[in-house]
């Protein structure tokens, strides 16, 4: 991971130059400062298939078939230093989109060697006033899943916003979201220099939890 640090994030809407995407080009702006750059995947202009059609995933030994976007999503998540998962809340919950990347990622390519594991991460909901905690709690336990280091920062990076525009409107959002790039870059910065003085990473588990002992 030489060179300039990198963060992806999954931008999780279906509407593209929406809330969410307003937010995460402000967290671009303030990861810049820092000297992070932030890669963006607009999972809206992604081509992928949902999970499902094939029938397989809990039982494939291998990584996906299907030839889509998705290989090349997670493979830039795999070469960088963190991971932000960003999207709004869609009927009460997860939008949908972001929930199809979710099971796809996870079970066609994440779930056998956990690629993530000491990535550093955060997490960032819109939506306008209900149920912001309970997806923040899904991703958060995506995260904990891949073994991701999750970067706490104080209250969850909620922001609140129902129209187009409103995001940057709601300050206490957007200062979470400040002190959870902070946060990551501080993180990542740390990790870093931890390589850079030992010649290696954290310690990665060498055993598989879906694999029975």
């Amino acid at each position: 991971m030489a060179g300039t640090p990198t963060v992806v994030a999954i931008n999780g809407s279906e509407r593209v130059g929406g809330n969410t995407a307003e937010v995460l080009e402000y967290a671009s702006g303030r990861f810049a400062a820092r000297g992070v750059r932030l890669d963006v995947v607009e999972l809206a202009r992604s081509a992928f298939t949902a999970c499902g059609p094939c029938g397989e995933c809990n039982t494939r030994t291998e990584t996906c078939v299907l030839r889509d976007d998705m290989p090349g999503i997670v493979r830039r998540m795999v070469e960088a230093d963190g991971i932000v998962y960003a999207t709004p809340v869609h009927g009460f919950g997860t939008a949908s989109l972001m929930q199809q990347f979710i099971e796809r990622a996870g079970v066609g390519y994440l779930r056998f060697e956990r690629p993530l594991t000491n990535k550093v991460a955060g997490v960032v909901v819109v939506g306008r006033r209900y149920s912001h905690v309970d997806v923040h709690a899904q991703l958060l336990h995506n995260v904990m899943l891949n073994r991701m280091l999750l970067a706490g920062s104080g209250f969850p990076a909620v922001i609140h916003a129902g129209e187009r525009g409103e995001a940057l409107a709601d300050r206490e959002g957007v200062d979470a979201v400040a002190r959870l790039v902070d946060r990551m870059t501080d993180l990542i910065q740390l990790l870093r220099e931890h390589r850079r003085i030992t010649g290696h990473g954290l310690p990665v588990p060498v055993t598989n939890e879906r694999v029975l002992r």
